[in-house]
C-alpha cells in the first residue's frame, strides 16, 4: 500500500486530477463515496468481504485515498529535514506498517480502535522524527474512523497529534491542513475558517483546491452561506473547478440558514453546469429534511432519486437514520428501517452506526436498528452473542444501568441473546467499572442466578498490581455486601499479597469492619503458615471447628515446612493428624490414602544431599509415625524404597518397611520372592498353602496367583484355585477371573462369575476396560440384554471412561457389526449415548454404517449417516458411503446426499469427497471433471488422507490417477503427491514404477525435496539398480549402508610423524568420520605412535556427535592411559553430558556436570538443556533443582531460557502424575508481573505428544483462565501454536474459538510464520493458521514468508503465482523475495521475468529484518 502511494507521489497524482472526469456529466470521485459517507466511517468497498482478487483491488486502491495518500509533494518536498538516510528509510517503514495496520482494522471492521490508535501513535512519537505520512495518516484518523469516541475527544487527539508531531519535527504541508479541516467536519467542530486560513499562510502554506472545498463545507455546515459565497467567488475567480461536492456542500448550506427551496433549486444548479447529481446530493438532500423533519419531502426526495437511477445504497440510508436521530426526529426512523435492505456488509455498517448513535446518546434508535440484524448473518451463525457490541460500548461509554437492564431484558425476551445481563457483567469487570459492577451482581442474585468469587477477579487484579490495600478492601466490601465469601483461590491470590502478613491482613481487615472468620480465611491461613510456622498449623488444624480442607490444597507448603523444620514430634503430630481425620480428605481418595501420598511426595520433593543430610530427622521421623500407627500400601512403599535407593539411601528402606500394614509386610516379601523365582505361580500356590495352614488371610496371595495364572491363559488351573478358596475371593480376584473368561469366549462362566461377585459385595465395580471386554463377549454370543444390563451398570457405578475407552468401545461395537447385526449395535449405541456413558463422536457412530454397509443396504447407510449428522453433528463414514453409492449408480439418492453435505460441510469438501469416491469406483474421467471445478484449491490435508488410504490399501492405480489428474489443480503440492506414489514404490518394492515416477516428475518439471530423492535412491539402491542423481547427504548422519562400510586405513609410512597423524585425525573428525578416525587412533595406539590430547579429545567429540557412547569412552580410558593428565574440553564434556541425558542418565550426566565443574568448565547450554529435560522426562524434581543451583553458582550467563527450569519442573510433575502441581506453578507465573511473555510452549508439545488428557485437560483450562481473567494470553497462544503445528487443525480452531483474543496477537502469530519459513515443507502450515486467522498480518510481510517457503519447497510454479498475485494487488515485491525467486527461475533453467537485485542475499535481509522489526515494536510498550 505504501508502494502505491509512492507511486501515486511520482506521477503527481492530485485530488483534482481524479475529480475531472472528461466526457462525465458528473465530477467526482466514485472512490470517495465508497469511503466517506458511512457514519461512523465507511469500510473500504462495497465487495470487501467477497472472495476473490475483486475485493483485493478495490479495496487497495481505496484504502489510500481514504488514509490521504493522494496529495500534493511539491510543498513537502521544499522542507526536507535533515535526519540521516537511515532514519528517513525507517520512517517510510514504519508508515508502511501502520498504514496496513489501519487498512486491516478498516477493511475488516469499517473502523479504528482508540486503543490502536494510541499505539501507533505512541509508537511514532516514541521513535522521533515523524515523517509527513504518519502525521497525515494519523490526523485522517482522528474523524468518524472513530465511533466509539465523542466527538470532543476525537478533536482533542486531532490537536493533540498536531501539537506533538510537530514538536518532534513534523513538516506540514496543504495535505495536513486539509485533513485537519476533515476532521473538523467530520467531527462537527466549531472553528473561523478566516482564522484557519490565517494559520496556513502564517506557516507559509498555500491552500489549494480542496482546501476551499472543505472551508465551504465549513461555512455551510454552520449556515454561513455569504462566507461560502465568498469562497466560491474566488474559486471562480482562479478557475478552479466547481466539483459535486461544492454544491452538496451549499444545498446543506441553504438548508441550514432555513431556505430549503433553495437547497432544491442547487439541483438544477448542477444540472445547468453539466454536473448531474449523484446518491451523495440526494443523500445530502435527504439529510437536509431529515434536520427539519420532513417526511412528506424525503419520501419525494426518494422517488426523484429512484427515477433518476440513483440507487442509494444501506448506508445512505444509515445516514439519513444518524441526522434524524440527531436532530430528535425520532417519529420518522421506522421509516427509514423499512428501506433498509440488508444488503452484503449491511452487518458491519449497521454496527458502526449503532456504535456512532450510542456515543451520540441514542441509545434507544441504536437498540431498535441492533433489533434488524439478519439473525442468520450474526457471528459464527449463533445468536447467543447478538448486541455483545452494543452492550460493551453502552457499558464503556457510560449508558445508565436502567437503560442497559431494559436493553437485556428485551434480548432476552426475543431470544437474540442467552445471558445479556451476565455479559453485561463481564463488560463492566473488564472496564473495572465498580459500582455498576456489584449492581449487576445485585440483580443476578434477585434472579437467582449464581454470583461467585472469581466474578471479583478482574476488579481485584489492579489493587493488588498496585499493592493498593484500600482498593482490595473496598472490592471486598462489595463483596461482603452480596453475601459472597471470598473463597481460598481468591483470598490466597487475589487478597492476601497485598499485606506484609496473614496477621497484618486480619488486622487490617477487622478495623475496615469486614469479617476475617470465614472458613476460607483460615484455610488460606494454613496455607500460608504451612511452610514457616508448623506450631501454628498444628494448633489450627487439631482444633475441632477447623473446617475442612484438602490435603491438596496445602500440601506443597507442609511439605517445604517439614524440610526446613526440625520438630520431629511435631511432624508427626501433624500427620497423624491428616491421617486420621477425614476433614483433610474432601476428594476421593481416603484420609490414609491421602497421608500416605504425602509422605511419599515429601521424600520425592527432596534431593539425594537433602536426604543424605537429614537422615537421622527422617530416622525419627518415621519411628513417630510408627508409634502412632500410620501406615501406608505396599505400593506407596515401594515408591518411597525405590527413591531412597536412588538417593543412595538403602539404610532408610528399613525403616520405611515398617510403616506397612504387619499384615502385608509378608506379602511384600512373598512377592519379592515369587517374582524373582523360577515358577512364580507354584511359589505363590506354595504361600497360599502356608497360609491357609496358619489360619491367615489369602485374599491378597489368591489375587496374585490368578493374576500369575491369567497371564499364563490358564483358565482351568485359575478356576480350580477360586473354586478351592472360594470364600478368600477378592473383587480384583473376580474381575482378572472374568476377564480370563471373556478372552477365552467362556461367556457363561464370565456372567456366573461377575453374578457371584455381586451378591458377595454389589457396590464392588469392575474397571472399564474389564466391563467394555464383558460387554463384547456378551454381545457377540447373543446376550444383547445381559450386555445392556452390564452398561447400566456402568451408569449406576459411575464408571467414568477416557479416551482409550472410548477407542475400546469403537472395537468392540465394530466386533458386533460382524455377528450381532444393525440391530445389536444400534441397540448397544443408542444405550451408550442414553446413558451418557461416552459422547457421540464420528468413531462410536460408524460401526452402526458399517453394519448397513456389510449387509448391502447402502441406503440405510446413508439414512443413519444423516441422522447422525441432525444428531450429533458426526458424519461418520462418509467415503464409503459415496463409493457404495457411485458404485451401486443410485444417482438419486447420491445427489440427495451431496445436497446434504454441501450443506452441512461445504461446498468444496462435499466435491473433495466425491472426488474421491470416483478414484476409489475407477471412475477417472468423472474424477477429473470434479477436478477441473472452476475456483477448486488444493487441499493437503484431503489430499493426503487419500494418498495415506492408497498406501495403506496398496492402491497403486488409483493414486497414480490421483497424482496425475491433480496435476493442474491450484496450489497442490507436486513433490508431496510423488512422494506418496514412492512411498507405495517402497512398500511394494516395486523399483521400476519408483524409476518410471522419476521419470514422469522430470516431464513434469517438479523439483523434488531432499527426503523425495532419498526415499527414491533407497529404493534403487536396495533393487540394485544405479541412481541417476547425486543422493543428498547430511553431515550428521550415521553411515548405514555397505557402500559406506568402514575401511580400515592404509598402512601409513613410517616417515610420518605423530604430527602428521594428528592432523589427519582431525580432519576424519571435522568430515564427521568417526568410525575411520577411531580405526586409526587404534592403529596408531597399537603401533605405540605418540599423540596431543587435541586429537583424543576431537575424536571423543565426534564420536559421541554419532551417539557412539561405548566407543568415545574407550577412546576416553585410552587418552588417560596414553596421558594421566588427559581432561576433556568444554565441548566434549557437554556433548557426555548430552549423550548421558539423551540415554535416559540424568544421575550420571550431573556428575559429569560437577566433574566439569570442578576443572573450572563451563557447559553449553544445550548441555544443561539437554540434563534438565532428562530429569523431566524421569519425574526428578529435585534433580531439576539441583541443577538449577549448581547453574546459579557458576556466576556466568549461559544465555539460558527463563522457562527451562520451570517447563521441565511441570513436566516432572506430570510424569509424576501431579498435573495440580504443575498447573499452580503456572498459575504463580502467569498471573504474577513479569509472567506475560513467558512461554510453555515446550510442555505443550511434549503432553500432546504423550497423549496426556488429563494433563492437557487441566493446563489448556489454566491457559483459559489467565487469558480469560489476566489478559495473559501466552499459555493460551503456545497451546494453539502448537496445534498448529502438529497438524491438529480442529482442535485449534476449537481453542480459538473459546479464546477469541488469541487472533488479535499478531505479533507472535507472524513470528510462528517466520519460524515455519525457515525449513522446507511447512507451507501447509501456514496456510492451516491463515484458514483460522485470514488477516493476522500485514500481506507485504505474509508473501515474503510464503515466497520464501516456495523457494525452499523449490516449487517455482507457486512462486509464480505468488509473484503475479502480488503484482495484481499492487504489492511491490520486496528485494530479498525477488533475489531468492531469480535463483529459482536459475536453478530451473529459466529466465527471470525482472531485474535480479544486484546485492547480496545478507544485504536485503537485513533490510527486511530492519522493516519488520517495527511490527513488534508496540509488544515493548
Amino acid at each position: 500500500m505504501a508502494a502505491l502511494l509512492r507511486s501515486a507521489r511520482l506521477l503527481k497524482f492530485s485530488p483534482s486530477a481524479l475529480l475531472q472526469i472528461p466526457g462525465s456529466r458528473r465530477s467526482g470521485a466514485p472512490l470517495g463515496r465508497l469511503y466517506s459517507g458511512a457514519v461512523g466511517g465507511r469500510r473500504t468497498g462495497v465487495c470487501c468481504r467477497q472472495v476473490g482478487p475483486v475485493c483485493d483491488s478495490v479495496s487497495r486502491c481505496v484504502w489510500p485515498y481514504a488514509a490521504g495518500c493522494v496529495r500534493n509533494y511539491a510543498v513537502a518536498t521544499e522542507r526536507r529535514d535533515e535526519t540521516s538516510v537511515a532514519v528517513r528509510s525507517k520512517q517510510a517503514q514504519q508508515f508502511d506498517w501502520a498504514l496496513t495496520k489501519l487498512d486491516s482494522s478498516v477493511r475488516r471492521t469499517g473502523r479504528i480502535t482508540k486503543t490502536l490508535f494510541l499505539r501507533i501513535f505512541h509508537d511514532i512519537c516514541r521513535a522521533g522524527y515523524p515523517s509527513g505520512n504518519q502525521a497525515l495518516l494519523l490526523l485522517r484518523s482522528c474523524g468518524s474512523l472513530l465511533p466509539e469516541v465523542p466527538v470532543e475527544e476525537r478533536n482533542e487527539l486531532a490537536h493533540r497529534v498536531w501539537d506533538k508531531l510537530q514538536e518532534l519535527g513534523a513538516q506540514y504541508d496543504v495535505s495536513h491542513y486539509n485533513a485537519m479541516l476533515k476532521v473538523y467536519l467530520q467531527n462537527e467542530y466549531k472553528f473561523s475558517p478566516t482564522d484557519f486560513l490565517a494559520k496556513m499562510e502564517a506557516a507559509n502554506v498555500q491552500p489549494n483546491r480542496v482546501t476551499y472545498q472543505r472551508l465551504i463545507a465549513a461555512y455551510c455546515q454552520n449556515g454561513d452561506i455569504e462566507g461560502a459565497s465568498t469562497i466560491l467567488g474566488f474559486m471562480k475567480s482562479k478557475d478552479l473547478p466547481i466539483t459535486e461536492a461544492v454544491f452538496s456542500s451549499l444545498v446543506t448550506g441553504h438548508a441550514r440558514s432555513g431556505d430549503i427551496e433553495s437547497a432544491v433549486n442547487i439541483l438544477s444548479v448542477m444540472r445547468g453546469a453539466g454536473v448531474e447529481p449523484s446518491p451523495d446530493t440526494y443523500v445530502t438532500l435527504l439529510n437536509a429534511y431529515a434536520e427539519k423533519g420532513d417526511l412528506e419531502s424525503m419520501k419525494k426526495t426518494l422517488e426523484e432519486a429512484e427515477s433518476a437511477d440513483c440507487s442509494l445504497m444501506d448506508r445512505d440510508i444509515m445516514q439519513v437514520i444518524f441526522t434524524l436521530a440527531k436532530a430528535g426526529q425520532q417519529q420518522h426512523i421506522p421509516e427509514m428501517f423499512e428501506r433498509l435492505r440488508l444488503e452484503r456488509g449491511y452487518i458491519p455498517d449497521a454496527m458502526n452506526l449503532c456504535l456512532s448513535l450510542v456515543t451520540h446518546g441514542q441509545e434507544d434508535v441504536a437498540f431498535n436498528l441492533l433489533k434488524t440484524f439478519p439473525t442468520s448473518q450474526s457471528d459464527n451463525g449463533d445468536l447467543s452473542n447478538l448486541g455483545n457490541f452494543f452492550l460493551r460500548h453502552c457499558v464503556n461509554i457510560g449508558t445508565s444501568l436502567e437503560k442497559i437492564l431494559r436493553y437485556c431484558k428485551e434480548l432476552q425476551e426475543m431470544n437474540l441473546h442467552t445471558a445479556p445481563l451476565t455479559f453485561t457483567l463481564s463488560c463492566a469487570l473488564e472496564a473495572k467499572k465498580l459500582e455498576t459492577s456489584l449492581e449487576l451482581m445485585k440483580l443476578l442474585k434477585e434472579q437467582n442466578l449464581p454470583v461467585r468469587p472469581h466474578y471479583f477477579w478482574p476488579l481485584l487484579t489492579q489493587p493488588v498490581k498496585e499493592n493498593n490495600v484500600a482498593g482490595v478492601v473496598e472490592v471486598m466490601r462489595g463483596m461482603e455486601q452480596l453475601g459472597v465469601s471470598p473463597d481460598l483461590e481468591t483470598l490466597s491470590t487475589y487478597i492476601l499479597p497485598v499485606f506484609p502478613s496473614v496477621e497484618a491482613a486480619r488486622q487490617a481487615l477487622q478495623d475496615s469492619g469486614l469479617s476475617v472468620d470465614s472458613e476460607a480465611f483460615m484455610c488460606t491461613e494454613v496455607r500460608l503458615l504451612a511452610a514457616t510456622d508448623l506450631s501454628k498449623v498444628y494448633a489450627l488444624l487439631s482444633d475441632p471447628s477447623f473446617p475442612p480442607l484438602d490435603l491438596s490444597f496445602f500440601r506443597s507448603s507442609l511439605i517445604q515446612g517439614f524440610k526446613t523444620s526440625s520438630e520431629v514430634e511435631l511432624m508427626g503430630k501433624i500427620t497423624e493428624l491428616l491421617y486420621k481425620d477425614e476433614r483433610f480428605s474432601t476428594g476421593n481418595s481416603n484420609p490414609t490414602e491421602a497421608t500416605a501420598y504425602f509422605l511419599y511426595n515429601l521424600f520425592d520433593s527432596m534431593s539425594a544431599a537433602q536426604v543424605q543430610a537429614q537422615e537421622g530427622k527422617l530416622r525419627s521421623f518415621i519411628n513417630q509415625l510408627q508409634t502412632r500407627n500410620i501406615t501406608v500400601s505396599v505400593n506407596i512403599y515401594r515408591g518411597i524404597k525405590n527413591l531412597l535407593e536412588s538417593y543412595h539411601c538403602p539404610d532408610l528402606t528399613t525403616d520405611v518397611i515398617t510403616l506397612v500394614d504387619p499384615k502385608d509386610r509378608d506379602l511384600v516379601g512373598a512377592a519379592l520372592r515369587a517374582s524373582g523365582g523360577e515358577n512364580r505361580v507354584l511359589a505363590l500356590e506354595n504361600k497360599l498353602a502356608e497360609l491357609k495352614a496358619e489360619n491367615k488371610p489369602l485374599g491378597s496371595i489368591l489375587k496374585q496367583a490368578i493374576q500369575a495364572l491369567s497371564a499364563e491363559e490358564n483358565l482351568q488351573r485359575a478356576l480350580e484355585l477360586k473354586q478351592q478358596h472360594e470364600r478368600d475371593m477378592t473383587a480384583g480376584a473376580y474381575a482378572t477371573l472374568i476377564h480370563l473368561c471373556c478372552r477365552h469366549n467362556n461367556v457363561e462362566e464370565a456372567l456366573n462369575l461377575k453374578r457371584e461377585m455381586s451378591r458377595k459385595d454389589s457396590s464392588v465395580a469392575l474397571d472399564a476396560n474389564k466391563y467394555i471386554v464383558l460387554i463384547k463377549a456378551l454381545s457377540v454370543n447373543d446376550k444383547v440384554e445381559e450386555a445392556v444390563d452390564i452398561l447400566k451398570e456402568m451408569k449406576e457405578k459411575n464408571v467414568v471412561l477416557n479416551d482409550n475407552h472410548l477407542t475400546s468401545l469403537f472395537h468392540m461395537l465394530s466386533a458386533v457389526v460382524a455377528t450381532g447385526g444393525v440391530a445389536t449395535v444400534r441397540r448397544l449405541q443408542d444405550t451408550i449415548f442414553t446413558l451418557g456413558l461416552a459422547k457421540p463422536t464420528a468413531n462410536l457412530c460408524s460401526p452402526v454404517v458399517s453394519a448397513y454397509l456389510d449387509s448391502k443396504d447402502v441406503s440405510g447407510a446413508l439414512d443413519a449417516a444423516l441422522e447422525f449428522q441432525k444428531l450429533y453433528n458426526h458424519l461418520p463414514r462418509i467415503h464409503d458411503i459415496i463409493v457404495a453409492l457411485v458404485e451401486k449408480g443410485d444417482a438419486e439418492l447420491l445427489q440427495k446426499a451431496m445436497d446434504f453435505f454441501s450443506q452441512g460441510r461445504g461446498e468444496m469438501m462435499m466435491l473433495y469427497d466425491l472426488f474421491f469416491a470416483f478414484l476409489q469406483t475407477g471412475r477417472y474421467r468423472e474424477a477429473r471433471k470434479i477436478i477441473e471445478t472452476p475456483g477448486l484449491r488444493a487441499k493437503p490435508g484431503r489430499l493426503q488422507w487419500f494418498g495415506e488410504k492408497c498406501i495403506l490399501s496398496n492402491q497403486m492405480e488409483a493414486l497414480e490417477q490421483m497424482v496425475e489428474i491433480t496435476a493442474k489443480l491450484f496450489e497442490c503440492d507436486r513433490d508431496e503427491m510423488y512422494s506418496y506414489l514412492l512411498r507405495l514404490c517402497k512398500e511394494s518394492n516395486d523399483w521400476k514404477k519408483a524409476e518410471a515416477v522419476w521419470t514422469k516428475m522430470q516431464e513434469e518439471n517438479v523439483i523434488p525435496r531432499e527426503r523425495t530423492l532419498r526415499l527414491l535412491a533407497d529404493i534403487l539402491k536396495s533393487n540394485g539398480q544405479k541412481v541417476p542423481f547425486e543422493v543428498p547427504q547430511t553431515w550428521y548422519e550415521q553411515p548405514s549402508r555397505p557402500t559406506q562400510q568402514v575401511k580400515s586405513p592404509p598402512v601409513p609410512p613410517s616417515a610420518e610423524s605423530g604430527a602428521d597423524y594428528q592432523g589427519r585425525l582431525l580432519a576424519l573428525c571435522k568430515k564427521a568420520k568417526a568410525k575411520e578416525a577411531l580405526e586409526m587412533l587404534k592403529y596408531l595406539d597399537k603401533k605405540g605412535v605418540a599423540i596431543g590430547p587435541l586429537p583424543y579429545d576431537h575424536v571423543i567429540r565426534a564420536l559421541l556427535a554419532q551417539g557412539l557412547f561405548e566407543d568415545a569412552m574407550g577412546v576416553k580410558k585410552m587418552a588417560e592411559s596414553r596421558l594421566p593428565s588427559f581432561k576433556l574440553s568444554d565441548i566434549a564434556s557437554s556433548l557426555l553430558i548430552i549423550t548421558h541425558s539423551k540415554r535416559g542418565q540424568p544421575k550420571e550426566a550431573l556428575e559429569s556436570l560437577k566433574a566439569m565443574l570442578q576443572l573450572d568448565h563451563v557447559p553449553s547450554t544445550l548441555a544443561i538443556t539437554k540434563l534438565v529435560q532428562a530429569f523431566g522426562n524421569h519425574g526428578d524434581v529435585a534433580g531439576i533443582q539441583e541443577v538449577e543451583s549448581v547453574v546459579k553458582s557458576l556466576g556466568t550467563n549461559l544465555n539460558l531460557s527463563s522457562m527451562v527450569f520451570v517447563n521441565n519442573t511441570a513436566i516432572a510433575h506430570i510424569n509424576n502424575g501431579d498435573v495440580e502441581s504443575a498447573v499452580e506453578l503456572y498459575d504463580e507465573i502467569y498471573t504474577g508481573p513479569n509472567g506475560s511473555n513467558l512461554s510453555m510452549s515446550f510442555v505443550f508439545r511434549k503432553v500432546l505428544e504423550a497423549g496426556n488428557d488429563k494433563a492437557l485437560d487441566k493446563l489448556s483450562a489454566m491457559a483459559e483462565r489467565v487469558a480469560n481473567h489476566f489478559a495473559c494470553y501466552r499459555p493460551a497462544l503456545d497451546l494453539f501454536l502448537q496445534l498448529l503445528d502438529m497438524d491438529k487443525v480442529d482442535d485449534a480452531k476449537f481453542m480459538l474459538a473459546r479464546c477469541n483474543a488469541l487472533a488479535e496477537q499478531k505479533e507472535a502469530l507472524l513470528s510462528f510464520v517466520s519460524q515455519k519459513a525457515q525449513r522446507p515443507g511447512q507451507i501447509g502450515k501456514i496456510n492451516n493458521l491463515l484458514s483460522l486467522v485470514p488477516d493476522f498480518t500485514e500481506k507485504e510481510f505474509l508473501y515474503t514468508y510464503l515466497m520464501k517457503c516456495h523457494v525452499l519447497d523449490k516449487d517455482l510454479p507457486s512462486a509464480k503465482a505468488l509473484y503475479e498475485q502480488m503484482q495484481k494487488e499492487g504489492i511491490v515485491v520486496d528485494e530479498l523475495s525477488l533475489k531468492r525467486l531469480a535463483g529459482l527461475y536459475r536453478s530451473h533453467g529459466e529466465t527471470a521475468p525482472f531485474t535480479e537485485p544486484p546485492e547480496s542475499f545478507r544485504f536485503y535481509a537485513e533490510k527486511l529484518k530492519e522493516k519488520a522489526s517495527k511490527l513488534q515494536a508496540p509488544a515493548e510498550e
